[in-house]
């Protein structure tokens, strides 16, 4: 995780890849439906045979959460957060969120920059990515 500082203090995190790539490699390998419009309107991540998946950036963890459950009571099926850890040191987020999955019964795991086969040169196979700017 890339964290900028301004010069008024603001910080910010910036990413390499954008969320919607790794939400895409990730529904397609699951055979999911992507952006699943519920009755009010929110938005599933991905809705697979037997989860309602929203994907977050590790420093989003418990945002994530949140609304997955939402997710849950709209479509019936099991929350499933996926969590993107984009450094090593960012899996102390991902065992939050492994510890409330089983605490209170969603299921739970973590992807990585692999699941987009980036090139040599890191760029991801959506061309629409950030990456390739």
């Amino acid at each position: 995780m890339n964290t900028i500082t301004e010069k008024s203090g603001f910080k910010y995190v910036v990413h390499k890849h954008n969320e919607a790539s790794y939400q895409e490699a990730w529904c397609k390998l699951n055979n999911g439906i992507m952006e699943f419009e519920n009755k009010d309107f929110t938005r599933v991540d991905c809705l697979t045979k037997n989860n309602a998946v929203e994907f977050d950036f590790a420093n989003k963890w418990a945002e994530s959460i949140g609304q997955a459950l939402h997710y849950e009571i709209m479509t019936n099926k099991k929350a499933k957060v996926v969590l993107i850890l984009e450094d090593k040191n960012e899996m102390v987020y991902f065992k939050r969120v492994e510890r409330l999955a089983k605490k209170y019964g969603f299921d739970a795991e973590y992807i990585t920059e692999e699941i987009l086969n980036p090139n040599k040169k890191g760029k991801c196979q959506n061309i629409k990515c950030k990456c390739h700017n």
